[in-house]
């Protein structure tokens, strides 16, 4: 153990997902560092809170309100951005492949407004660029689709994207509650924001369906350019009138290639079939559904959400790099 290297890597942000991360390698350490037979230590924290209660002991000579101590630290290998939001994480992240840092983000509003941007960047640096844990948290879609997928054409997705609204409309569903009182009970359960605006009006699964797309079709679509009506308006009437159909009213994420090689795309709330897989995914679980030329129809699910289920997303690609530096 006296010579093995040690990946360093600098945090930005420690909210419920960079706490998430931090705990994660805790938890998983041992197995971590011997698949890589190297150590993994977070030198660097930005966070401007270091007195919240994280339930993790973070040493005080970690934290730093200066970003500039990671971007410019030669030390550092890896930056992990989990701040949220447009910016400034997306000139962080752009600052950190400047400096010649290989970057795991969880961000999906800053991927999707600047798909192109943040792609051409980490390649003119020639740094590795991962963000598995933008969609589906947990769920390890990202990599499968272009990894052990790459050799299909693909024809179409389906996704529930969001742990929020699949809540909500799974307790209308079973619990024939009304919308106000779904979106209640999931703030007190933490799955609703205090402002549950970019979940219930579909802002969150479009920024997903960007990525997928920009993935799957190798088509970029800004998310403010997809057709998307959230779950705002869906009425306890309206759950009933799908269910006297047997259907199940979920939001759902789609993008299809045509014949003619356009791909239509859209987030709304659709009516499922009872029998098709996607109708049995509830709560704050997520679901992709991919159908490829080769491989047909595939399912994945799991937690979409969730600081551990995201924290394992982001320390699989920090993994990933980890072995292709080392």
């Amino acid at each position: 153990w006296e010579n093995m290297k040690t990946i360093k890597i600098g945090l930005l942000g420690l909210g419920n997902i960079g706490t998430g991360t931090y705990k994660t390698l805790e938890m998983n350490r041992d197995e971590i560092e011997s698949t890589l037979n190297s150590k993994v230590e977070i030198v660097k924290i930005l966070e401007r809170d270091t007195e919240r209660d994280r339930g993790i002991a973070v040493p005080k000579e970690k934290f730093t309100s200066d970003p500039d101590e990671i971007f410019k630290d030669p030390e550092i290998d890896i930056v992990i951005e989990l701040l949220g939001g447009i910016e400034p994480a997306t000139s962080f992240i752009l600052k950190a492949m400047e400096n010649g840092k290989h970057v795991v983000t969880a961000n999906k509003a800053a991927i999707a407004a600047n798909y192109h941007k943040l792609m051409e960047t980490a390649q003119a640096n020639n740094v590795l660029f991962r963000f598995e844990a933008s969609v589906g948290g947990g769920i390890p879609i990202l990599g499968t689709l272009t990894g052990p997928l790459r050799a299909n054409k693909f024809e179409e997705v389906l996704g529930i994207l969001n742990g929020t609204t699949n809540y909500i409309l799974t307790m209308m569903t079973k619990e024939g509650v009304d919308y106000d009182t779904a979106l209640k009970d999931a703030q007190a359960q933490g799955f609703a924001e205090a402002d549950p605006t970019a979940d219930v009006e579909g802002i969150d699964a479009a920024n997903k369906l960007t990525i997928l797309m920009a993935l799957m079709f190798d088509k970029y679509v800004a998310p403010e350019d997809i057709p998307t009506t959230g779950i705002t308006q869906i009425t306890k009437e309206k759950i009933e009138e799908a269910r006297a159909n047997n259907c199940k009213i979920k939001l759902i994420a789609h993008a299809k290639k045509l014949e003619n090689g356009e791909i239509e795309y859209e987030v709304r709330p659709m009516h499922i079939s009872e029998t098709h897989p996607l109708a049995n995914i509830n709560k704050e679980f997520n679901a992709v559904f991919v159908k490829g030329n080769a491989v047909d129809d595939l399912m994945f699910y799991g937690k979409g959400a969730g600081p551990l289920p995201t924290g394992s997303a982001v320390l699989g690609d920090v993994i990933d790099i980890a072995k292709t530096i080392l």
